[in-house]
C-alpha cells in the first residue's frame, strides 16, 4: 500500500492476515501503513486496525494506548461499517475490546479501571456468538473476572 494512498479494507485484511500468520513484524508495519492511511473519522477502520495493532506491542503502555483508540473508535461505528468485511454486528466486537483493555489495565495495576472494562465486557456478552470465537471471548472475561477477584 502506499504510504498517501487511503486504507481500504482488503488494505486491512491482508495486513491483518500478515499479522495472523506469524510473521508480527512485516504484519505490524503494514498495520501501521494502514493507520497512516486513515483519517479520524475513518472509525471502522481505525478500530480494526488498533485492535490488532495492540496485540503486536511489545510494550505494554503502547499496546493499552492502542487498546484505548480502538475502544474510542468502536464508539463510532455502526453495522453498516463493518458489513463489508462479514461482521454482522458492530456490538459483536465490544466485548473483545472491553476484555483486551481490561487485561492490559489490570496487568498495569490499573485495577478498577479494569474492573469498568470487565463489566462492560460482561454486559455486551450476549452479542457474541455461539461458536469458537465466541467460547474464547467469554473464557478471556472468566479468566479476567478470576484474576481480579484475587486482587487485595
Amino acid at each position: 500500500m502506499r504510504v498517501d494512498a487511503k486504507t481500504t479494507w482488503e488494505d486491512v485484511l491482508a495486513a491483518v492476515g500478515i499479522a495472523l500468520s506469524g510473521d508480527r513484524h512485516q504484519g505490524q508495519i503494514d498495520l501501521l501503513s494502514c493507520w497512516a492511511g486513515t483519517s479520524g473519522t475513518d472509525h471502522a477502520h481505525r478500530c480494526v486496525l488498533a485492535h490488532y495493532l495492540a496485540d503486536l506491542e511489545s510494550e505494554l503502555a503502547a499496546e493499552i494506548s492502542w487498546d484505548e483508540k480502538a475502544l474510542a473508535s468502536y464508539a463510532h461505528i455502526s453495522d453498516a461499517d463493518l458489513a463489508p468485511v462479514g461482521i454482522p454486528a458492530a456490538v459483536g466486537m465490544a466485548p473483545s475490546l472491553h476484555l483486551n483493555l481490561g487485561d492490559g489495565y489490570l496487568r498495569q495495576g490499573r485495577t478498577a479501571q479494569a474492573r469498568c472494562q470487565l463489566e462492560a465486557g460482561f454486559a455486551a456478552l450476549s452479542a457474541l456468538p455461539d461458536d469458537g470465537y465466541g467460547m474464547m471471548i467469554r473464557r478471556g472475561l472468566i479468566g479476567l473476572k478470576e484474576r481480579l477477584a484475587a486482587q487485595p
